[in-house]
């Protein structure tokens, strides 16, 4: 009796695809593939600069961003492999890319009028309304970023001819579109964003695909491309209109705008502006807001100042005023954004003291490559309501120690709020598990000056070196004798690898809104009338 022997892969010569004899290439589907994955990330970068001036660019956004678009991917990669299976037909593809680029297109024009919208939701003081604004956003890019997962799994299928080569191809075509998203996310956020800003960036992603929708459509197609093409001449216009705006740009970190009051008072306001970054006055160094308070610092040495730096340096308020008060002192700026500095020049009195150095540079780590030393480090990087987590930690702190002089201070500036002090205590706490004293004042409702001494001062002795300050800025001085109180470590310090800064800053305006059923708003000290 004869055996017989069976093919030993008996699958592997199944036809698995309808894509014989259409004409599409592996070179074809690889572009396709490639320009989704492109798409797909400069949307998503881009979407992150829409949202940044409306609600900022901190930890909790991002981790929204990231995990929404990861739905909406997840989704699409579902929807897609079934789609494909039931119609694999390329030209059915094609026409789920040219929706999305259609999708990508418009989200520029249609996401601005939503988040100003969001906007007033979040000035309406409701938390719940917040939440829902913001969610509401986000949920602007669940359309196009669905129909872009759905590319790679539909595209895999066509592609896919027998079992023998499926894990080939699917690698192949993941791979592209894996190296399309780095290129998407890249170019994007290096190139096109700070060049020719968000609008374009996301027009110019629509163009890609529509380009790759139009090599499974059919020549014809590419006049489809041509028309979102013509959307890159459509001027962007103004990304959020504020009253008194005079000047707005997005650089490669962030939102910058500048609004003028009435009065002529400029102020520098950076992504959601929920507080000025900078302030200046024609006729006055003094601004009435927080950057004043760092004045009562030289007093505490007890010996004239000679050297000083500044973490957060944005538009050059604080050097503008030693400028006047105290024209000795050689300052070092460090600012983390060129463009921030440009408009310090432009629109702050920048080049006002001529005692002041800019680097352009973040500031632990300048801190870290410099071998200077100073009478006074002034940190006033802690961007309401957030603060960077690493300029928080025993870490920076312990750097802070190492480059100041001997009877030098560090000078914090820490947002609060007036119902709160777990993140001013936590800070205050891990501050002096690094320095032998600190004192606490609270000029402001939103603010606290934090002052860590390496020479411990007596409560008299503190009140009388300030007391020069009654000739200069009297209710500067008067209000801080009044007020400044020596902190205690009561809680666990922060440190490199556990600094839930933006926990803290969260649970403490929530609790605020509802308590309170008031925003976060900008508070002036005395030192000039509020206009």
């Amino acid at each position: 009796m004869a055996i017989t022997a069976e093919p030993e892969h008996p699958v592997a010569e199944t036809n698995l695809a309808a894509t014989e004899g259409s004409g599409l290439s592996p070179l074809r589907l690889g572009i396709v593939v490639f320009m989704g994955g492109a798409g797909t990330l400069a949307t998503e970068i881009a979407a992150s600069r829409l949202l940044a001036p409306f609600f900022g660019s901190s930890t909790i956004v991002w981790a929204n961003i990231i995990g929404l678009i990861l739905i909406y991917l997840s989704v699409g990669y579902w929807i897609g492999g079934r789609v494909a299976d039931r119609w694999p037909n390329p030209r059915l593809l094609g026409s789920i890319i040219l929706i999305a680029a259609a999708a990508v297109a418009a989200l520029p024009f249609v996401a601005r009028p939503v988040l100003g919208a969001a906007l007033e939701g979040f000035d309406a003081l409701s938390a719940g309304a917040v939440v829902a604004s913001f969610f509401s956003a986000l949920a602007l890019f669940a359309i196009p970023i669905t129909l872009l997962g759905m590319v790679a799994p539909f595209a895999i299928r066509l592609a896919i001819s027998t079992v023998q080569t499926a894990g080939t191809v699917a690698g192949r075509l993941y791979a592209l579109s894996t190296v399309g998203s780095i290129l998407g996310t890249f170019i994007s956020a290096i190139i096109t964003i700070p060049l020719i800003g968000t609008q374009r960036t996301m027009l110019g992603a629509a163009v890609l695909l529509a380009f790759s929708a139009a090599l499974l459509l059919g020549p014809r197609w590419q006049l489809v491309t041509a028309a979102f093409a013509a959307l890159l001449a459509i001027p962007a216009g103004t990304v959020k209109a504020s009253e008194g705006l005079i000047f707005e740009t997005e650089s490669t970190i962030q939102y910058i705008q500048v609004v003028e009051r009435a009065d002529g008072t400029r102020s520098l306001k950076l992504n959601e502006g929920v507080a000025s970054h900078s302030i200046w006055r024609a006729d006055s160094v003094l601004t009435g807001g927080v950057w004043d308070t760092f004045l009562v610092v030289p007093p505490l040495l007890g010996r004239p100042v000679e050297s000083m730096l500044v973490i957060g340096n944005s538009g050059g308020t604080i050097a503008r005023a030693f400028g006047e008060f105290y024209p000795t002192v050689a300052i070092d700026g460090v600012e983390i954004d060129p463009e921030v500095t440009e408009v310090g020049h432009r629109y702050f009195g920048l080049d006002d003291n001529p005692n002041l150095t800019v680097f352009d540079a973040d500031g632990r780590p300048h801190l870290r490559l410099t071998d200077k030393t100073y009478d006074i480090i002034v940190v006033d990087a802690y961007k309401q309501p957030y603060i960077p987590f690493y300029l928080a930690t025993r870490e920076f702190f312990e750097l802070t120690r190492d480059h100041l002089n001997a009877g030098g201070v560090l000078a914090l500036n820490v947002a609060a709020v007036p119902t709160d002090d777990r993140l001013s205590r936590t800070i205050a706490s891990t501050v002096r598990s690094v320095f032998p004293q600190v004192w606490k004042w609270k000029p402001l409702r939103f603010n606290e000056l934090q002052l860590s001494l390496t020479s411990p001062l007596s409560r008299s002795e503190l009140t009388s070196r300030t007391e020069e300050l009654h000739a200069k800025i009297a209710p500067l001085g008067e209000l801080f004798r009044a007020d400044v109180v020596e902190a205690v470590q009561t809680e666990r310090p922060l440190t490199d690898d556990r600094a839930p800064v933006e926990l803290l800053t969260d649970q403490a305006i929530i609790d605020y809104i509802i308590e309170s059923g008031r925003g976060l708003d900008e508070d002036f000290l005395p030192t000039r009338p509020r206009r």
